[in-house]
């Protein structure tokens, strides 16, 4: 149970006592604790639920760091801390940004230093480091272990850093904290700091808390230290706190320990106002919640805690509980708090009284919750009169309150007042400016008077939003009004406005139209309503500009206001209309309507566009006198293509001429939906080629069509446009130009150039040579020739040659062109037909003139050689005839002439081919040397290539012999090597190399033979080594051991003396070491020794390897001697090795081996020698190997000398020596240690020894466990009892011992848990404790840690399923009412049910407030026992519950217990009036019979109350209840049923019952009938007080004149005739005389009733048998005609008769005649016919 204090200040001394339960009221007490959330419950691993985990940095983020399974970093964000952020992060520690989602860790970076810790921070555990809010001052907080005398009391420390100073001070101090505080008098608040302390100083226990000011700003107020005692309890005497927040909101501070105390202080005064324990976990984290003004607080178990200030108590808690009034308005002031308004008030008027009005100016300024703000203030501040040269108090007032901050809005009005009296409009505007005044209405209106703009804005900010539309409407800033009416929600008049802005500005009207139509919802005015008013006053094109901006969405429902806006347009101004159809932007008016207006006002173009029938389009489109042909074109393309072909035939027959360039233009722009060909066919049909030229030249651009082309050039031919038919033929490149040909030819042009144009382009140049020719036009050949293509000179001149022309006129032609001339053409057409000679002078005259064209020169030549003019001078010596060309002509004539040529012009392939098909191997051996080119030689050398053999013969033996240029053999030699020839190789080299030659010697020729023979013939290899000096002995020989001639290659190496590279052939590659080892002794060198020492390593010999590498003086190697080594457990071998490489290293290596290497021969000694000496072993590790390899004593040796106590425990477990472990781990004071050392006794029975490690590791929570586990494992269960009993006495005891001592009881001492419990309660984690008493079923036990641990539901639950151990009544009592689930209720009435029922009542007595009282008659009711629950359901009815009254009435019922019943029926009258009726059928089946009277009695009653009147009168006559029967008549309120009752009682002759019927119903009955039936069977009598009760008149005048009554005069008809019968009855009784009969009654009555009963009394004897037979016709007749009267009675004036009847004539309706009673019909009015006696 939680511990908590509350304590009175008295002098500054604190007085604490525990509240009676241990938990102060939450209600009450000032502050407010509430988990905000658990870590477990979102996942955290309470192992990381620790200081050096879990990091909260401000009250938005809560940061934890966790280090398994998988290292992470948890993000818990406090807006939504059941959803955190995991990411897989690996830090040392991590912190979160206070205030963004910024994660900062520990890495590599260099954090930036502020400064250095003072002395009393060494060896502390840093817990907390804070600065300032300017950031000047820091701190920095640890603790230590206490002094020897108290080591439990932690010390703490603090150093306090000025940053512009740059000094510390060191001072004692658990925990601090900074804060601002504003000074009065100092307007810059001062920098405070308060640290709480907790010290021991000679045995005494002093702690303090402490506020001082740091930097304090001369001359200036500063404040004042303050210092006050913190006040522990005796329980928590060596707790001591752990953190300070400081409130910024309240001024409070909060100091919070480690065992979860909770002290708050006043921040000003020091002045203690609280302390309360807060968690009964110790707490390590805390951090400021700003917001609420209040602090989280981590616990160990996981807990976030928020603490905050109860604003509704605290106020009252420390005037009233602390007394401490001053105190209380302070905390009020200063956090605008309730509960000190009496105090203020008074304090107020108390200042008033004292006249300090300044002072009381600040109070009410002040005061908390603005109490003193009011208009009582104002007005008091007013009342004060004005001292001459003061300061009026209410401007001081208001001077203050501005000050302060904001004036509501009375003092604003009040003060804005003064101000407008004053004319000091500027300080308003300030005051708005700085947001001083609160604006409201009201105040607005004062200001209008003098600033229409300021008040504006005031009424704006007090949202005054009829003013503010005012207020725009006046400024006509109509825009505005729609802008500031949909900021605030507010709708305005708009048509009004609308209306009201047309009268002066019928533009503006248009843009706040336009306006309207944009606001959101759509516009509040329809279109057309708005249309018409601009209509109506004329303003068309304002009303157009509206239309068309809110048509432009160009909606369906808008048709009706597209063809309105067109209309008016067309009308008025057409030029509109037409500019509004070009923008197209309407599609849904009525077209057909506005086709018409459009053709009327001369728009025919927009009536093409709107009609849709071909005659209307006909009809208008001829009027092309008055239409743009641009547009008419542009209408064209809107037509199909049939109607616009008729409409083009149209235009064509009325008018050819002037329509044709139209017609053009449509079929340009409209030809694809045309179809070419079909405009063509239109032309054509009108034989108009000039419009077929005009039409085909636009499209002959961009058509390919052949034929379109064709038809444009035969147009424009028969045109006569020469210049288009030869621009046509230069430029278009898709006429059929066979047919354009033959056109041309048949159409015989005077001018030749289109044909010309033809031929060349397309080919046809003999054909057109040979018309050109034949029609004598040399002219045109010489033009052509000359100027138009030169280069088909040539053809020209061959179809010349063909024609027969002259020789003359073709050497002219040429000439005439000279170097225009393409040679080659002409060279071939001549060679073609044996005419080359006709070109001698001409190509003589191109070289001449100095022509270097290659086909001059190879035509020159071509006659040259056929002429056989010394061709081999021509051939070596021309530098511009083509080689492949003339050589090729050479061929057949001289191949050696082909020779020549082709070396001339190194053709390669034409050379090879040509001497290989003409055996000319040696000038191909030369020619392929001297080429020098590889790709040849590759070609030449090819296996495929027939004639190698003979060119490697030739090449050998003749052409590089003859040679002496180096470049050609090594050519050649690079040659041989890429043709893959070795030996041809060898031979080639041989011959150069080793026979005397210019390259003999040279250098890359014997390593390239070496090189050749090791690849190609091995054998050759050693005679070549041995005759050859000059190559490259490493490069040779590492070649020669890739190609695995080792032998070879240690010769090679042993000649160039290359030792080590000799003895690693034999080796790597020869594989013997023996060979190896003499060639080592022989050479005697440091590196061959050490490879032989690394071979014979790898071959595991290794004693010979350690002495190789000794006599190779080589350490290198040391790591791989060390494995060999161990490996092959050679450690005496190893020790010498070792002992020389420590002479050449200091390796930690090599040390630690070493001292290894002594421990595994044994040689102790030597190591307690060397760790002596000084050396660079890794002891720690050693010792580890040592231990792992079960080497105790050796290891026992290394850890003692380290001092590594933990080691060296559990070494000395190994070796047995426990009580040495217990003393080592004493040292090491480790857990992990302790646990070890602990198991291990336990595993040898050294219990003793085991518990007294067990009591070092069970003080850490986290250990605890398992050594629990390990003692229960091994089956030490009283040995762990006693050690758990042990640790209750240890000061570090912690809840988990408690805990677990008491899952041990409950395992195995069950007797003494509930002792455990009940001692230990408050110290026990309860929840843990629950699950094990619940695995191990101690009942009882459960039950009362449920009730602890307030979890009333398990509780309750517990009890009822294991009653017979857990259950007492009078303490489920007590939990039942606390539990939660409402079903728990309900099964504990099932469990007293069946197990206690005799307790059923007082069970439910108690929850009588909670259950639901029907559903619990439900339950009693099912298991037939409702009789059991009587007592309760009697105590619950007068909750007038339906289920509870009808079970108590059955009750009632089964017992007789008739006056209950009758009791519960007329007190509880909740019944469903539809199911009371359908269960009453049943019950009162049952009681109508019942022998007792009452008990039927009471059925009548029940039937009455559920409005079964008719079943209770009969029920009640049959008993002879007359009253109840008259009583139940009279409350139904049903005539027939009354009337029924009274015949009932003249048949059974009970005239008194039938008296008191009439006075009991008598508003029921009607007269007629009473009367009736009192007159036929004799009991007028008794029907008298009745008729006085329905027609009172009393006698009050002296001649006993009768006068109806007011009341009498309120009666219906009914009352009148009660009157007359008496009258005709009793006439002396009522002293009437005739001569008062027209004051009494209407003289019409009167004189109709004396007629009718004294002179047709005969008649109305006759008339009885026609009476009684129309009763039944007339029965509902009379019916309607009573409803009617009732009607009528209800519709009239008070006092009045009802209207006459129909058929009646005036007067009284006669009541319907009485039959089928066995009595004859009656006259009218009941009375006798005249005559009978009386």
């Amino acid at each position: 149970m939680t511990v908590s204090f509350r304590y009175e200040m008295k002098i500054q001394v604190s007085v604490f006592r525990s509240s009676v339960k241990g938990i102060m009221a939450a209600a009450n007490a000032p502050i407010a604790m509430r988990e905000a959330l658990t870590l477990p419950s979102i996942g955290i691993n309470p192992q990381f639920i620790t200081f050096t985990h879990v990091t909260m940095e401000s009250d938005k983020y809560i940061c934890v760091r966790e280090t398994a399974p998988q290292n992470s970093v948890v993000i818990i964000d406090m807006n939504m801390p059941m959803q955190p952020l995991r990411r897989p992060i690996t830090a040392d520690s991590a912190l979160m940004n206070p205030n963004s989602r910024i994660l900062a860790l520990k890495g590599d970076s260099e954090p930036v230093k502020m400064f250095e810790r003072t002395a009393n921070l060494a060896n502390n555990q840093i817990i907390n480091y804070r600065c300032d809010p300017t950031e000047k001052w820091l701190v920095l907080i640890g603790i230590a272990p206490g002094s020897p005398e108290r080591p439990q009391l932690v010390k703490g420390n603090m150093q306090l850093f000025s940053v512009d100073q740059q000094r510390s001070q060191a001072l004692e101090a658990h925990a601090a904290s900074f804060a601002q505080f504003k000074v009065p008098g100092n307007e810059n608040p001062s920098v405070l700091i308060s640290f709480a302390t907790k010290t021991l100083n000679a045995g005494q226990i002093t702690s303090k808390l402490h506020v001082i000011e740091l930097g304090a700003q001369p001359g200036k107020p500063s404040f004042v230290k303050k210092q006050a005692d913190l006040f522990f309890p005796p329980d928590f005497a060596d707790d001591f706190p752990v953190a300070m927040q400081i409130s910024h909101k309240y001024s409070l501070i909060f100091v919070i320990t480690k065992l979860g105390l909770l002290f708050v202080y006043d921040l000003e005064t020091a002045t203690a106002v609280y302390r309360n324990r807060i968690s009964p976990d110790p707490i390590f984290l805390t951090a400021e919640a700003s917001s609420v003004g209040g602090f989280y607080a981590v616990n160990r178990r996981g807990q976030v805690l928020l603490a905050t200030i109860n604003e509704q108590t605290i106020v009252n808690f420390v005037s009233g509980q602390l007394n401490n009034l001053e105190l209380a308005v302070n905390l009020a002031k200063r956090g605008n708090l309730p509960g000190a308004e009496k105090l203020v008030v008074e304090r107020f008027h108390e200042l008033f009284a004292q006249t300090k009005y300044k002072e009381a100016a600040e109070l009410a300024a002040e005061s908390p919750q603005g109490i003193l703000r009011t208009p009582d203030t104002v007005a008091k501040f007013q009342s004060v009169p004005v001292q001459a040269g003061q300061t009026p108090p209410l401007l001081q007032y208001f001077g203050t309150l501005l000050t302060r901050g904001k004036l509501n809005a009375f003092e604003s009005l009040e003060l804005s007042r003064l101000v407008v009296n004053q004319n000091k409009k500027n300080l308003l505007e300030n005051w708005l400016a700085e947001d001083k005044l609160e604006c409201s209405e009201e105040l607005g209106d004062l200001v209008k008077t003098v600033d229409n703009d300021l008040a504006l804005k005031i009424y704006i900010k007090a949202r005054a939003t009829p003013k503010v539309v005012a207020a725009f409407a006046e400024r006509r800033e109509f825009d505005k009004i729609l802008i500031y009416s949909k900021q605030v929600g507010y709708t305005p008049d708009y048509l009004f406005l609308l209306q009201t802005i047309l009268r002066t500005d019928p533009q503006g009207a248009v843009n706040f139209a336009l306006m309207m139509s944009q606001m959101e919802g759509g516009c509040p005015v329809d279109y057309n309503t708005i249309t018409d008013l601009f209509l109506q006053r004329n303003l068309i094109r304002e009303a157009t500009a509206f239309l068309l901006d809110v048509l432009k969405p160009n909606l369906p429902e808008h048709g009706y206001l597209q063809t309105k806006v067109l209309e008016i347009n067309l009308v008025t101004f057409p030029n509109v209309a037409d500019a509004i159809l070009a923008n197209g932007m309407f599609s849904h008016y009525d077209r057909p309507r506005i086709a018409q207006l459009c053709e009327k006002a001369g728009l025919y173009v927009r009536a093409l566009q709107h009609y849709t029938e071909l005659p209307d389009i006909k009809r208008v489109i001829v009027n092309t006198h008055a239409i743009e042909p641009q547009s008419l074109v542009e209408f064209f393309g809107t037509l199909s293509r049939e109607w616009a072909l008729e409409c083009m035939k149209d235009l064509l027959v009325v008018n050819l001429r002037g329509n044709l360039q139209i017609i053009v233009q449509v079929a340009k722009e409209y030809c694809e939906q045309l179809g070419i060909d079909a405009c063509i066919k239109i032309f054509e049909q009108f034989r108009s080629y000039e419009g077929l030229y005009f039409f085909l030249g636009s499209f002959l651009s961009s058509s390919e069509d052949p034929d379109i082309h064709f038809k444009y050039i035969e147009a424009a031919a028969k045109t006569g446009q020469i210049k288009e038919v030869e621009r046509v033929t230069r430029e278009s490149n898709f006429y059929d130009a066979e047919k354009t040909k033959n056109f041309l030819m048949e159409a015989k042009l005077p001018d030749a150039r289109p044909l010309i144009n033809v031929c060349d382009r397309f080919g046809f140049v003999p054909d057109l040579t040979h018309y050109l020719y034949t029609n004598n036009m040399l002219r045109y050949i010489e033009g052509y020739v000359q100027k138009v293509n030169p280069g088909n000179a040539p053809l020209v001149v061959g179809q010349l040659l063909d024609d027969e022309c002259p020789e003359d006129f073709i050497k002219g032609l040429i000439l005439s062109v000279r170097s225009l001339l393409p040679v080659e053409p002409l060279v071939e057409e001549c060679e073609k037909r044996n005419r080359l000679r006709l070109l001698t002078q001409f190509l003589e005259h191109l070289v001449s003139e100095g022509s270097q064209d290659v086909h001059v020169h190879n035509a020159l030549g071509k006659i040259i050689i056929d002429s056989n003019n010394n061709p081999e001078h021509f051939l070596t010596t021309n530098p511009y005839y083509d080689s492949r060309v003339v050589g090729k002509y050479c061929e057949k004539r001289d191949p050696t002439l082909a020779v020549v040529a082709y070396r001339r012009g190194q053709c390669d392939d034409e050379l090879i081919n040509v001497t290989n098909k003409n055996s000319l191997f040696k000038l191909q051996a030369r020619y392929v040397v001297e080429r020098m080119d590889a790709d040849l030689w590759e070609k030449v050398l090819n296996p495929d290539n027939a004639y190698r053999r003979q060119l490697i013969d030739q090449v050998v033996s003749t052409a590089l012999p003859e040679s002496k240029s180096p470049e050609q053999v090594s050519a050649a030699v690079k040659a041989f090597m890429t043709a893959d020839l070795p030996h041809e190789l060898i031979e080639l080299l041989e011959k150069i190399v080793l026979q005397n030659s210019a390259f003999s010697g040279n250098f890359n020729l014997q390593n390239l033979l070496i090189l050749t023979a090791i690849k190609a013939d091995p054998s050759r290899v050693m005679d070549y080594i041995n005759r050859l000096d000059n190559f490259d002995g490493p490069a040779v020989g590492e070649m020669a051991v890739e190609a695995q001639l080792y032998e070879e290659a240690f010769a090679i190496f042993k000649k160039f003396n290359l030792n080590v590279q000799a003895v690693n052939v034999l080796l790597d590659n020869i594989r013997s070491i023996d060979r190896a080892v003499e060639f080592a002794f022989r050479v005697e060198e440091d590196a061959v020794w050490s490879q032989v020492a690394k071979a014979q390593l790898r071959e595991g010999l290794v004693s010979d390897a350690i002495e190789s590498f000794i006599r190779a003086d080589d350490a290198t190697q040391f790591l791989d001697v060390i494995h060999a080594a161990e490996d092959a457990n050679v450690y005496h071998d190893l020790v010498r090795y070792l002992l020389m490489v420590r002479q050449k290293a200091k390796e930690p290596k090599v040390d630690s081996e070493l001292i290894y290497a002594y421990a595994k021969i044994d040689r102790l000694s030597d190591i307690e020698e060397f760790i002596l000496m000084p050396n660079v072993a890794n002891l720690q590790n050693v010792g580890d190997r040592l231990y792992d390899e079960a080497l105790y004593e050796a290891a026992k040796i290394i850890f003692a000398f380290i001092s590594n106590w933990a080691k060296l425990a559990i070494t000395l477990v190994k070796l047995k020596q426990f009580q040495g472990a217990v003393d080592a781990a004493r040292k090491a004071n480790s857990s992990k240690t302790w646990k070890e050392v602990c198991f291990a006794c336990v595993d040898a029975e050294e219990f003793r020894l085991a518990q007294i490690c067990g009591l070092n590791i069970i003080i850490q929570v986290d250990d605890l466990e398992e050594v629990s586990e390990y003692y229960q494992n091994r089956g030490c269960f009283n040995e762990l009892i006693s050690l758990m009993e042990s640790g209750l006495g240890l000061e570090r005891a912690h809840m988990g011992i408690f805990t677990e001592l008491g899952v041990l009881y409950a395992r195995y001492r069950p007797e003494k848990l509930m002792e455990h419990i009940k001692l230990f309660s408050t110290r026990l984690n309860i929840p843990k404790l629950i699950r094990a008493c619940d695995e191990q079923q101690h009942w009882k036990e459960l039950t009362y840690l449920y009730i602890q641990y307030d979890e009333f539901d398990n509780a309750a639950t517990t009890i009822m399923n294991h009653s017979p151990e857990a259950w007492d009544h009078m303490q489920f009592k007590d939990v039942v009412v606390k539990v939660a689930n409402v079903e728990l209720y309900y099964k504990a009435v099932h469990f007293y049910l069946q197990e206690h029922p005799d307790l059923i009542n007082d069970v439910l007595n108690v929850l009588a407030l909670r259950v639901d009282h029907a559903r619990v008659v439900d339950i009693m009711r099912k298991a037939g026992h409702l009789r059991l629950v009587k007592p309760y359901m009697v105590a619950v009815q007068s909750n007038n519950v339906s289920a509870v009254n009808e079970a108590l009435n059955e009750i009632y019922v089964e017992e007789e217990d008739y006056d209950r019943l009758r009791e519960s029926i007329d007190l509880h009258d909740n019944f469903d009036q539809i199911g009371l009726a359908q269960k009453a059928s049943l019950i009162f089946h049952r009681i109508e019979k019942h022998e007792l009277l009452e008990m039927r009695r009471v059925a009548a009653y029940i039937y009455k109350k559920a409005g079964r009147w008719k079943q209770s009168i009969a029920l009640s006559k049959k008993d002879n209840l007359y009253k109840d029967a008259m009583e139940t008549a009279s409350q139904s309120g049903d005539r027939e049923l009354a009337e029924e009752l009274l015949v009932y009682f003249i048949e059974q002759g009970k005239k008194e019952c039938f008296a008191s019927c009439l006075f009991v119903c008598y508003d029921l009955i009607r007269a007629d009938i009473a009367l009736e039936l009192a007159w036929m069977n004799n009991m007028i009598d008794f029907a008298f007080p009745y008729l006085l009760q329905v027609a009172p008149f009393p006698v009050n005048a002296p001649n006993s004149c009768c006068v109806l009554s007011p009341f009498a005069l309120d009666r219906t008809s009914v009352s009148i005739e009660a009157n007359l019968v008496l009258f005709v009855l009793f006439p002396t009784f009522c002293g009437l005389k005739c001569t008062l009969l027209s004051i009494s009654f209407p003289p019409p009555i009167v004189r109709q009733f004396i007629r009718e009963y004294t002179g047709k009394v005969d008649e109305l004897v006759k008339d009885k048998i026609e009476a009684q037979i129309e009763v039944k016709a007339k029965e509902k007749e009379e019916k309607d005609v009573i409803a009617q009267q009732n009607m009528y009675a209800q519709l009239l004036p008070l006092a009045l008769p009802a209207p006459p009847m129909p058929g009646m004539g005036g007067g009284f309706a006669p009541p319907p005649p009485m039959g089928g009673m066995g009595m004859p019909p009656m006259p009218p009015f009941g009375m006798p016919p005249m005559g009978s006696s009386y």
